[in-house]
């Protein structure tokens, strides 16, 4: 269960990532990509929701079902994105767009925790001082690396991505408006 779990986990974290992708080389070509711009600026919320949803699935599932001790870095990045499924379904409920500036910063200082976290367990980082080691999972320890470079990290890093270029999009086309 824990494989299939890994590797549906491993595509969606590829979808988010070529999303991201996509979406910086959109933003950065605006004119070009103005359509595709006004979807995802359309429906950020949404999918913003979802990888969210997503992403705080998958870490309770490792923790809770696959019985993968959670790392001092890794309890960080759940407190950064758990509150974001219910504070963007609330805002999806509301049909409100005042989470942006929100899941902007939860979702920057998340995907930093997490770049740091998966460069440290490639060996590219310096492994800082963790006085939790004892009481949880080593943070350079990896459960998981499927496709010769996803790990936990990079599956969060990806969603918090993904979660930062949306609500950039979703300003964008908020200012739009403004504007006009």
């Amino acid at each position: 269960m824990t494989a299939i779990a890994t590797q549906i986990l491993s595509v969606l974290t590829i979808l988010a990532q070529a999303i991201s992708v996509f979406l910086l080389v959109a933003l950065l070509a605006r004119r070009r990509f103005a359509p595709q711009l006004k979807f995802f600026g359309d429906n950020a919320i949404i999918f913003s929701f979802v990888a969210a949803l997503i992403a705080m699935s998958g870490s309770l599932f490792y923790s809770e079902v696959a019985g993968y001790a959670p790392c001092t870095l890794c309890w960080y990045q759940r407190i950064l994105m758990y509150p974001q499924v219910f504070l963007l379904g609330l805002a999806l409920l509301r049909k409100s767009r005042d989470i942006i500036p929100y899941a902007l910063l939860l979702s920057g200082i998340g995907a930093v925790i997490a770049g740091y976290h998966y460069l440290l367990q490639i060996g590219i980082a310096p492994e800082l001082p963790c006085a939790a080691t004892g009481y949880s999972a080593a943070c350079s320890q990896r459960f998981i690396l499927t496709f010769g470079y996803i790990t936990i990290p990079m599956m969060a890093f990806s969603a918090f991505a993904l979660i930062v270029l949306l609500m950039l999009v979703s300003r964008r086309k908020e200012s739009n408006l403004t504007a006009s």
